[in-house]
């Protein structure tokens, strides 16, 4: 598997909006009981109600496999997250504000537990993993509904206590007022399918569907489709000129389109850049449970720091 061998096994949690993917990896790296289930929400309690959920799931999995206890776990949540405070900051989508997740996991789950933000951990596999292992100052953007991002400068990630990588909300030109937007009411997946409807008067079912009317010949599509890739390539530009970003791996649900996204980003970028040095613009590889992965390798790395952990914390605290 991706991840390779390890001392022992580790539970993954990837927290969605929507649904939550748990799996547990072995010390060999292969996913064991990997499954979907939908996230809970109760708006008076919604941190408690994920992590009630995620010992639930966690006392399945160490049942279901008995001969793999877990000495660590790793749970990713979206929204703004400090991992090393261990506390979710805020989540517009969830609910919670300052959550201490870390201390509430461990209490729930009897083993020290990794916590971080879902997309700088799928993007630390990916990294890590994917095409864009070879370099050192990295940014990867997860394209669909809205934007995130993950920034690596000189190897390791960029947290900022939780605030790096938001290039969702970045300032881009406004392609409909004349000043500006944040990337994401332009550039994503989500803005394409909506924009295109603001114009056109007609719905459409998503991004995909704008393409197929560009690929038509059909105008306002192409210029819907231009802005996007006009907006992506100002930001990317943005990151080359501050912070000398040498790669960029596109993920997410507009990455579907392929090279008919990447090869007019890498033209526009390069006409938008002056002395600059290009950067390579790669399609993510790991696909959707580059999350997953993420939040085993964020748990992994505990046990490589603390290799003496009681092995039978994980059977203690899922009892």
């Amino acid at each position: 598997m991706i991840l390779g061998a390890a001392g022992a096994a580790v539970l993954a949690f990837d927290v969605g909006g929507t649904d939550m993917k748990v799996g547990l990896i072995d010390a060999e790296g292969n996913v064991l009981g990997l499954r979907r289930v939908r996230t809970p929400r109760d708006p008076n309690r919604p941190a408690d109600a994920i992590l009630d959920r995620v010992a639930e799931l966690a006392r399945e999995l160490g049942a279901e496999f008995p001969g793999h206890p877990a000495r660590a776990a790793g749970v990713i949540v979206p929204g703004i997250v400090d991992p090393e405070s261990g506390v979710g900051l805020y989540s517009a989508n969830l609910g919670w504000r300052n959550y201490p997740f870390t201390a509430e996991a461990e209490r729930r789950l009897g083993v020290p537990v990794a916590f971080d933000h879902d997309v700088r951990s799928a993007a630390a596999v990916e990294h890590h993993y994917g095409g864009s292992r070879e370099f050192d100052d990295v940014v990867v953007m997860v394209v669909g509904t809205g934007i995130a991002a993950a920034v690596f400068s000189g190897g390791k990630a960029v947290s900022a206590g939780g605030f790096a990588g938001e290039l969702g909300h970045a300032q881009v030109p406004d392609p409909d007022g004349g000043g500006t937007a944040i990337l994401e009411a332009v550039g994503s997946a989500g803005a394409v399918a909506k924009r295109y409807a603001a114009h056109a008067g007609t719905p459409v079912s998503g991004a995909r569907e704008v393409l197929e009317r560009a690929r038509a010949g059909e105008d306002l599509a192409a210029r819907i489709w231009a802005d996007a890739v006009d907006a992506l390539a100002f930001s990317i530009c943005q990151c080359v000129s501050i912070i000398g970003t040498e790669a960029v791996v596109i993920g997410g649900g507009l990455a579907e389109a392929g090279e008919e996204l990447l090869e007019p980003l890498r033209q526009r970028v390069d006409q938008m850049l002056d002395f600059h040095r290009r950067p390579v613009i790669l399609r993510a590889q790991l696909g959707q449970d580059a999350g997953l992965l993420g939040a085993a390798m964020n748990a992994r790395a505990l046990l490589a720091e603390s290799p003496d952990a009681d092995a039978s914390a994980a059977t203690d605290g899922a009892a």
